[in-house]
Formats: structure tokens, C-alpha cells, sequence
């Protein structure tokens, strides 16, 4: 792509109307608790970059009528690296599910909020960490952190959490290596942006490719025909959710689970 001032003004006025959005963000970390009489297992939710406690509503609601205790939690994404985002995010649905009293521990992520918990568990490994659930997620790191970094308020858009889950060497995707946990993704193939899409290798669901969800070590893997920022509404994919939480295995897995690159 060709820098110049048309481009940069483009995207600094893009910026400036997401800024405005994301005024209202949460600055601290919070989470919401609903139990259930019915059963021992708490789901930790943990949502992505740019995003709130609000995008996985449905999602908790649905676990809660399953009969899971749910903890949906809001971490300031845009505040800070991995490094601190992590522990705190993750730590704060770990403590709220033991007091309520949980005898495992699972947990359903979107985007960032996967690399959010493999960061964590290496760090810290959880012992009663149960099954996982991620959609979205950019476990081989995302070539748009890699296009768009240098662009004028980059920084000021994704955070430094952000800037961390490109491709490079130095990312922190590429540190991290095969999961240990039972891990089912869902990835999706649709797009509502088309011009980030074009940065992507095909298929891709507008922030992250299919080839970039997968990790050594997941036991399932999904596609569905959903874009990044709807995947975690889509009844289909909140129904193969449940049933891997359930089961360890997608009511209908369509890629085979070997087709995986090598961690870094």
C-alpha cells in the first residue's frame, strides 16, 4: 500500500470516530456472577480487544440456561500489554468462580481474549482449568497488526495489547507454544470488512484468518460462515459452544483437527 496524506487522513479520522465510541470503555476490571444450583462447572468469559462484557451477553446468558454458573468479565482492554492484562482478566474470573464455590473451570474467549488465557496459564498454570472454548482467536498472530502498526494512532486504537498479537518473531502469539488444555476453536469465514480482509490470507473472518485460530494441541476445530464481530451471537456457534463444554467435541467439526501449524 502507498503512504500518503489522503491515506493518513483517512485513517485518522477513522480513528478519531472509534476514540469517540470507545469513550465510555471500562478503565478497570470488573465481572458479573449468576449461579447455578445445578451444577459445580463456572465459565469464565473473556471478550477482545476493543470490545465489553456486553458482546458475550448472549453467550452467558445461553450457558446460564444450560445450567452453568457464568462469570462475564470486563477487563480495560486498551490499558496496557498482555503481560498485565492477562493475570489480571483471567484472575479476576478464577477468584470470582471459587467464591462461588466451583469445582472447574471453563472458559469461553473471543479474539484477544484467548491469548489472553494461554498467556496467563503459562505463566501461572490454572490446576482446575477445565475445557476451553475460543472464537476468533489470533493464535498465530494477526497480519493486520502487522500492515497497520505503523499507521499514525495505532497505538492509540489497538493499545499495546494490540500491538502484541502480531506474526513476527517478537510477538506474543509466537511465544507461546501448544496449548495443554482441551481446546476447541471456532473460526470464522465471513466478512463485514472487506478492506481488512484484503491484509488477510483467505479464508478469513475480516480481523483473523482460519489458518491463524489454529494450535498445536486443540482437541476440535469449527467454521462457521460468521465475521469476527458477530461469531460470539451466532446461535450455531454458541450451540457447538455449549456441546464442547459439555463433551469435548463440536456437534459437527468440519476441518480435520491435524491440519495445524507447528507453534513457534
Amino acid at each position: 500500500m502507498r503512504d500518503g496524506p489522503g491515506k493518513n487522513l483517512l485513517t485518522a479520522s477513522v480513528l478519531a470516530i472509534v476514540l469517540a465510541i470507545l469513550g465510555g470503555c471500562v478503565t478497570t476490571t470488573r465481572s458479573a456472577l449468576v449461579t447455578s444450583a445445578d451444577s459445580s462447572d463456572c465459565v469464565v468469559l473473556l471478550h477482545g480487544l476493543n470490545r465489553s462484557w456486553h458482546a458475550m451477553s448472549k453467550m452467558a446468558t445461553e450457558l446460564q440456561a444450560a445450567g452453568y454458573t457464568t462469570v462475564n468479565v470486563d477487563y480495560p482492554s486498551q490499558t496496557g500489554p498482555i503481560e498485565s492484562l492477562a493475570p489480571m482478566a483471567v484472575n479476576e474470573g478464577l477468584e470470582t468462580c471459587h467464591e462461588a464455590d466451583a469445582v472447574q473451570i471453563h472458559f469461553v474467549t473471543h479474539s484477544m481474549g484467548g491469548i489472553l488465557l494461554r498467556y496467563a496459564h503459562n505463566e501461572s498454570p490454572i490446576p482446575d482449568l477445565g475445557r476451553v472454548v475460543m472464537l476468533a482467536p489470533p493464535n498465530q498472530g494477526s497480519e493486520i497488526v502487522d500492515v497497520t502498526k505503523d499507521w499514525p494512532g495505532a497505538e492509540l486504537l489497538s493499545g499495546e495489547a494490540g500491538l502484541q498479537i502480531g506474526t513476527d518473531e517478537n510477538s506474543i502469539p509466537a511465544q507461546l507454544g501448544p496449548v495443554d488444555f482441551e481446546l476447541g476453536i471456532i473460526a470464522g469465514t465471513g466478512t463485514i470488512s472487506p478492506f481488512l480482509s484484503m491484509m488477510l490470507p483467505n479464508p478469513d473472518d475480516g480481523k483473523v484468518s482460519v489458518a491463524s485460530t489454529k494450535v498445536e494441541g486443540m482437541n476440535d476445530f469449527l467454521m462457521v460462515k460468521n465475521s469476527h464481530h458477530f461469531i460470539v451471537t451466532d446461535d450455531k456457534v454458541i450451540e457447538n459452544t455449549i456441546q464442547f463444554l459439555r463433551t469435548g467435541k463440536f456437534l459437527e467439526s468440519n476441518v480435520p483437527v491435524t491440519s495445524v501449524p507447528s507453534s513457534q
